[in-house]
């Protein structure tokens, strides 16, 4: 890969803006029990604080990106990473539970702005024969943030050093180190020549531009929205579940997510740069299927369990049928669309067949997504939810999918 010295210290400044975004996210998944203790208050109440901070980015995501178009992507990451590294920091101070909450919902504000502006600063700085390869490396950053935060959990947690113990107020306190990042990008990294060039044309605005593209951006939100719960729904309270139900200590919790952070990071790489070759929808297609094993063994393989065998012994509801049928519809579709591929490579060739190469990701990411937590659904009436959505979501795909490309 051919780049410039200057692209290089654009991509590396992306890198660490994302893997110091989510070292500050993370480090809060390690020190739940210790805040509500110190709080009065039970660990789902502080977990909360996790909710509210995803639930922010998208406001952060549309403000900074907004700034973005406005001032160039460099300003505003600047401004973004500022914003996040204090308002983490800020949070070792909090007074009770809720003054905490409030900064962690605006540290979720911070924290959506950066990905945006990062990778569209680096992706718009370097050749488009890179992008693979390079998106690869700037996912990376995330679970390398993740490994960060497991590693200074490790080594400072409970420890003294020069008479200060590293409480979890004080864990906190690292989360200043993203702000030394900004002194970087100001002397080092260039503006975005896209933003640079789009200055002097004239060019639609943000609502003329979404309406035009309304189809790829809604398929777009849809896929990362279940990108991310998937995501977020295994990984933020696994160090709790790990301390919790197999009463682990910190230091094999540490160890563990370490473990699970460098095969994020070798998975990154790899179908960063297999999606050079095969095509990006492909790519994601074979990660996102190759994940569902191991998602659907840990999580839901004991709901459909139970389902089947009350359904074998006579002594099921009707909502195991309904479970079952969903499992069905959601392989069936699937199936019918890999044969779909299949007919439509031989006549038009693989490459040129963009609807189900698109189409598929989202298929095999809807039940990785919502059956992480079928086997954990008490209720009925929510378990009827999470299975209209398994029969429905295939079927809706079917109905009004259209090519993409």
């Amino acid at each position: 890969m051919d780049l410039t010295s200057q692209q290089r210290m654009t991509i590396l400044a992306a890198f660490l803006g994302w893997m110091l975004d989510a070292f500050d996210f993370f480090l809060l998944t390690f020190l739940l029990k210790d805040i509500a203790k110190e709080f009065g208050v039970e660990v789902p109440a502080v977990a909360y604080a996790l909710f509210l901070t995803l639930a922010m980015r998208f406001v952060g995501a549309f403000i900074f990106g907004r700034l973005g178009d406005r001032w160039g992507r460099k300003p505003a990451l600047m401004l973004d990473i500022l914003c996040y590294s204090i308002l983490g920091a800020l949070a070792a101070f909090s007074p009770n539970l809720t003054i905490f909450l409030i900064l962690r919902a605006l540290f979720g504000v911070a924290m959506g702005g950066e990905w945006g502006l990062g990778s569209s600063l680096a992706m718009e700085s370097i050749p488009p024969q890179a992008r693979g390869l390079v998106s690869g490396i700037l996912q990376c950053g995330y679970p390398t943030g993740y490994l960060l935060a497991s590693i200074v959990f490790y080594l400072f947690y409970n420890e003294t050093f020069f008479g200060i113990t590293f409480g979890w107020r004080a864990m906190f306190l690292f989360s200043l180190l993203p702000a030394a990042l900004v002194l970087f990008i100001r002397a080092h990294v260039p503006e975005s020549p896209a933003f640079d060039e789009g200055r002097t044309k004239p060019k639609p605005g943000f609502i003329a531009t979404l309406g035009a593209n309304w189809r790829l951006s809604l398929y777009a939100i849809v896929l990362m929205m279940f990108f991310n719960l998937f995501s977020h729904g295994t990984q933020d309270l696994y160090p709790r579940f790990l301390e919790k139900q197999h009463g682990f200590d910190h230091h094999v919790v540490s160890l563990i997510s370490i473990v699970a952070n460098l095969g994020a990071i070798t998975g990154g790489l790899f179908f960063g740069r297999l999606s050079e070759k095969i095509g990006r929808a492909n790519a994601i297609t074979i990660a996102s299927l190759l994940a569902l094993p191991a998602t659907v063994i840990l999580f839901s393989v004991a709901g459909w369990v139970v389902s089947a065998r009350a359904i074998l012994h006579g002594r099921q509801r009707p909502l195991d049928f309904l479970v079952v049928a969903g499992m069905a519809s959601i392989a069936l579709t699937l199936a019918v669309h890999i044969a779909f591929s299949y007919q439509r490579h031989l006549q038009t060739g693989w490459m040129m067949d963009a609807y189900p190469r698109y189409y598929l990701p989202l298929v095999a990411i809807i039940p990785m997504a919502a059956l992480t937590f079928s086997s954990t659904i008490q209720s009925d009436r929510w378990r009827m939810v999470l299975v209209a959505f398994l029969i429905g979501a295939p079927i809706a795909f079917q109905v009004f999918g259209a090519p993409m490309g």
